[in-house]
Order: C-alpha cells, then structure tokens, then sequence
C-alpha cells in the first residue's frame, strides 16, 4: 500500500443521526473525550473557556437547547483519525443534514433506549438508505428503564427495513443496569460508579459466555440471563458480516450510556475497526477514487459568522482525493479561476487550527468572502462537476421586509449572503419590490430573523404569503421556456442564482401548470452543480 492510500485509509469521515433528546450532543462530547480532544465531560453544559467545546455554537441554539448547524469536529483514536460532523437533530433543518450526509463515509444512529425509532430518526434514516450509508446503531440511556433489547431489535427490522446484529448485550437495565458483554470482542465491561470526568476502564477479556469469569463478577440472576438472551439473539440475527454493514443492509447494535461514559468506547472501537475508510466520490464525469495523487473536493456548506468578531465565512470542503497542503494553488470548477488556499482550517467545533495539510475523507475550512459556494468543486485542474448535494423545494413561504423601508438593499445582501450558504432559498419576484424567502421548516425563519438581526443589524419581519410551493422551472427549448415565463410574469421569480421558478398559489395552480406545459420541467430539487 502506498502512503498516500495507508494515510486514507486511517480516515474515518461520520455523522451522528438522531431524533432530539435521544442523546446526540451528549454521545458527541463523549466521543471527544475518549479521543482526547477534550479534558472534561460536562462541558456541553459548562460556562466559559469550558463552553468552546461545545458543538452547539450559534446563539439560537443555546437558547433553545437543538443543533440547528452542522459543526465539524476533528480526533484521533486507536491509530484512527475521526472526522465527525454534528448534525442538526431537529427536523426543521433536514436540507442541511441532508447536504452534511453527502460528505461523510457512514453514520452513528443514536435510540432512547425507551423510545427506539422516533419520527426524525426515520427520516434521517432514509437519506442515508438514499445515499447507501452505512449505520453503526447506538442504543443509549440504558441506565433508565428501557425498551427489552429484543423489542427495540425488532422495532429497527422492522420499521426500518434493516437486518440487525447485536454487537454489545445489556445485563439489566435502569436501576439494574450493570453493563454489556462485548460481543465482537469477548469482553465484559461492567458499569463503574466513577464521576462522570472519568474514564472507565476496557472491560475484562473473556474467553466466550462460559467463562468461569462471568460467574464470579455477576451475580448468579444476571450472567443466567445473559447466557440465555445472547443464545437466543444469535439464533435470531444474522452474524455480523462486514460487506452487508458496508453495503447499507445491516447494522452492528451497541448498548449503553453516553452520560455515564458508558458503552462509548466499544462504540469508538467498532467505528475504528468497521466503519469504511474514504468512499469513492460521484461527479458528472466519473467516480473520483479517494486515493488519486490530485487533490479534488467539494463544498457542501458555508457557514456565516462561526467567529461574530470577524464576520467570517468559512466553506466546509469535504476532500475527495489526494494530499492538499496548506498554500496549494487549486482551480475553482464554476469560475475557472485558480485559488490560493493560504490558511485553511481544521475544527473542533467553533474552535479552529491552521490546516497545514490534508488527506481525502478530511473536511476543511476555507475563509470565504462570496466567491465559494455549495456544490463548487476544487481541484488541481480537472474540470469537475460533484453530484448529489441538492436545493429542495422550500415547503413554507414568507415574504421579509426590513423594519426601516430605508435598509432595502442591505436586506438583499443579507439574505444572499444566507442563500450562499444554503441556510434557505432567497426568491426575487419578477413583479413587486418584497423579498420571499423559503425553507423545510418554521423554525428556520426564526433563526433567519435572529441572525439578521445580531449579525446585520438588521430588524426585519417575516409576512405569511398565500404562496403554496415553488418549483424550479427547466427546459430544453428556451423559447418555450421564456414564453410560459411570460405568460405567468406574476407567478414568477428568481432564485439567488437567477434560475426561474414558478410560485404556485395552490395544488391546483401547480398542477394546470404541469399540465398546460408538458415539454417544461418543474422540479422539487436543484443540483448544486457549479
């Protein structure tokens, strides 16, 4: 193996998916601790210094307690480097977990182990079945009372279609909870009353369930149970096998507590050793390999502002191929110009270090102002165009207008400096002066609001429209295409990039539409395609 390809493949790019409050932000921080990149447990909840290690960022959501951004998070373990992308667990935001997925290797889906698959967590699901990531499933909270293991291993199959393989088993649960028996590895770790600064220790290695050891460390119920529920699940569930987990069809089961450290490590351990190394990157042309000698990447989000003193913008570029190094002159696909990369960045939540160098499946940083954008490809001279990461059709719409009528124009600076960075669509109607901005989900628009107010200082006011969707109008004629845009001037408007699309008053409006213009398009997605 050449050293390029034994640097990528020590990679291990992933996101962590969950319903909110299955645990997501606590397992995250936990991760941390036992890769060393943070000193202390609790510093989600700490104030201060401490507060940087938090992934949870922007000021809204501090407030309201949810991941609303996606952060990116950078450690090291077992000889392992890990790139972790947080990502938003409220649904409201699924357009920005949807682009975050399209730049990662695999997933962790985080279970209240009393709640099992929740409304979020399927649909999250579902994106990673679309892109065929594979899932490693972490059931947490096994320290409260719980789901039976059986029920929630059934409750995976069965509402989400996916073949299951326990790689931990708990002994007991809530009050009786006393730890799990590593089923991969052979080993027992047993829950320490330690604080919660504390690391426990890697369990005992045994030699199979009928280890004399067991009895002397369990009480005589408790390894009963054990031996009996684990022979029952091995004659239920399908052997761990690496290919069908890789493929997407089937997913290793962990058991434990991310509050009380527990169960984290065999979690870390099963990424290091299962999880893929960098995956192949589709674009229009070809495949791009991760282990090429060019460097090749794409930006799959833009964030405004992760340092308020600044005004900063950072282009989150995920790495598809080769070994960039700090100052390396690399082509921008949409514009043809070349770009000096001269302080790239690497994260560990809202604090930052210059990148001197970096490997496929790593996610850097590049300072941004305006010229970067979702979708744009960087590359040592290949014209590359990276497919995948979509726009979606904004499902609410809302007119925005600036308290003071004088701070028009600094509005539709502000709200294009938001559309760069996929945060919602920016729509400009071809007739009337308002600004209609769309999203997935309500909440976003008082994220919007509060973001254009502290980092603008900008009052503004969202206004309900009678607006139902938009959809983004093609077509291969471009005469048929100006003449169904001029024949509905009143219904039309413009995207941040000047694309045409069609604002339905209703169901009806955008079906006689569709009708009355079979040869146009009107599509729910838009490729980011530079």
């Amino acid at each position: 193996m050449s050293p390029l390809a034994d640097t990528v493949a020590r990679r291990r790019t992933f996101a962590i998916i969950a319903h909110p409050d299955a645990g997501k932000t606590t397992l995250t921080e936990k991760l941390l601790l036992f890769g060393g990149a943070i000193q202390m447990a609790g510093a989600v909840k700490a104030r201060g210094e401490a507060r940087r290690a938090h992934s949870d960022w922007m000021k809204v959501e501090r407030e309201r307690g949810i991941s609303v951004t996606s952060a990116v998070m950078t450690f090291d373990f077992e000889g392992r480097v890990f790139n972790l992308l947080d990502t938003p667990g409220h649904e409201d935001f699924s357009e920005d977990t949807y682009r975050t997925l399209t730049a990662v290797d695999s997933a962790v889906m985080v279970l209240d182990a009393a709640k099992g698959i929740e409304g979020q967590t399927r649909k999250l699901f579902e994106v990673c079945r679309m892109r065929d990531v594979p899932i490693i499933t972490f059931v947490n909270k096994m320290d409260r009372e719980a789901l039976d293991p059986f029920d929630l291993l059934d409750d995976i199959e069965q509402n989400l279609q996916l073949e299951v393989t326990p790689a931990s088993w708990p002994i007991g649960m809530g009050r009786g909870f006393l730890g799990c028996y590593d089923l991969l590895g052979d080993r027992l770790a047993l829950l320490e009353k330690t604080s919660r600064e504390a690391l426990p220790g890697a369990g005992e290695t045994c030699q199979g369930l009928d280890d004399p050891k067991l009895d002397r460390m369990l009480p005589d119920h408790a390894v009963a149970t054990l031996r009996e529920q684990v022979e029952m699940a091995r004659g239920l569930c399908p052997e761990f096998d690496l290919d069908a987990y890789r493929a997407g069809n089937r997913t290793p089961v962990f058991f434990g507590s991310a509050i009380n450290n527990f169960g984290v490590r065999e979690l870390l351990h099963g990424l290091a050793q299962y999880a893929p190394p960098p995956r192949p990157q589709p674009t229009t042309a070809r495949a791009v390999e991760p282990t090429e000698n060019k460097v090749a990447g794409f930006v799959f989000k833009i964030q405004a502002n992760m340092d308020p003193k600044h005004r900063d913008r950072i282009a989150f570029t995920r790495l598809a191929s080769g070994h960039f190094k700090r100052g390396m002159k690399l082509k921008h696909s949409r514009s043809g110009k070349a770009m000096n990369i001269h302080n790239p960045l690497l994260f560990l939540a809202q604090d930052r270090e210059r990148a001197e160098e970096a490997f496929a499946g790593d996610i850097i940083g590049i300072p941004n102002y305006g010229g970067l954008r979702i979708g744009d490809a960087l590359t040592e001279g290949e014209d590359l165009r990276f497919t995948g990461i979509p726009s979606f059709a904004p499902e609410m719409l809302q007119k925005v207008r600036p308290e003071d009528p004088l701070k028009a124009k600094h509005l539709g600076r502000a709200l294009g400096q938001l559309a760069e960075e996929g945060a919602a669509n920016v729509f400009k109607p071809m007739i009337g002066a308002d600004w209609v901005v769309g999203v997935v989900g309500g909440l976003q628009f008082d994220v919007m609001a509060d973001r254009i107010r502290t980092e603008y200082d900008l009052p503004v006011r969202f206004e309900p429209t009678e607006l139902y969707t938009a959809r983004w109008v093609e077509g291969e004629d471009a005469r048929e295409l100006k003449k169904f845009i001029d024949a509905n001037r009143s219904a039309m408007a413009e995207d941040y990039d000047g694309a045409p699309v069609f604002m339905a008053r209703n169901a009806w409006h955008l079906n006689k539409a569709v009708e009355d213009w079979p040869n146009l398009k009107f599509s729910k997605t838009r490729e980011h395609l530079d």
